[in-house]
């Protein structure tokens, strides 16, 4: 599959998801308004309720030292799914969530937290990921599956496909996989679905969003 068929599968699972989500997120949207609130307008796909994802994960970090979403209390946690071979979508995606750290200022960037996990921890060493998300921002966490079953478990859990695509050479492959991030807000509850490479903008307005939630 090349990457541009990658792109239209993506594309594709974000109409599903679209689909999953309306059940899971009515029921919110429902009690904010017989509250009298209005429900926050994201910019990317809100998936409040939903049950279909998961809720926490537990990985080893690039140091070897196990992280749930216990250790990112009171932080807006972005969980990125990747590989450090990719060459395009997931650099791109980094890099805008870099930037959109630096918009929002140095307080609030200390509040969100970026995860990026990898899809292909048969390359992706602990010290060749520590580089990589550190190499976008220093702020950012790898996280790497010590094993087949860690990465099958988390993303079942988070229904993120992922694939070796063959390359030339036996360690040219790539890896297809779902080109989307989870979004978690400050009290620990997963919100949103967000599609990668989607641009700065979209990634500033969200965040400010949650992160004002809790302020």
């Amino acid at each position: 599959m090349t990457h541009s068929m990658f792109a239209r599968a993506a594309r594709a699972a974000r109409v599903t998801l679209i689909a999953l989500a309306a059940a899971g997120a009515l029921g919110s949207t429902l009690l904010l308004e017989g509250c009298g609130q209005q429900p926050p307008t994201f910019s990317n796909l809100d998936i409040t309720g939903n049950t279909q994802f998961g809720k926490d994960f537990s990985l080893p970090d690039s140091s070897g030292k196990m992280r749930s979403l216990a250790d990112f209390k009171d932080k807006v946690v972005v969980l990125f799914f990747g590989y450090t071979h990719c060459p395009d979508v997931c650099p791109t995606t980094m890099a805008e969530l870099s930037q959109a750290l630096q918009q929002l200022g140095p307080d609030a960037a200390k509040r969100v937290q970026v995860l990026f996990v990898s899809v292909d921890p048969e390359r992706d060493s602990a010290a060749i990921l520590g580089q990589y998300v550190s190499a976008f921002n220093p702020t950012f966490i790898a996280l790497r599956p010590a094993n087949e079953e860690q990465l099958k478990q988390i993303t079942k859990d988070f229904r993120v496909y992922y694939a070796k695509v063959p390359g030339t050479t036996p360690d040219s492959y790539t890896m297809d996989h779902t080109a989307a991030s989870y979004v978690f807000d400050t009290t620990g509850k997963l919100r949103l679905f967000a599609r990668d490479g989607q641009g700065v903008t979209p990634w500033l307005h969200d965040l400010k969003i949650l992160l004002d939630a809790n302020d």
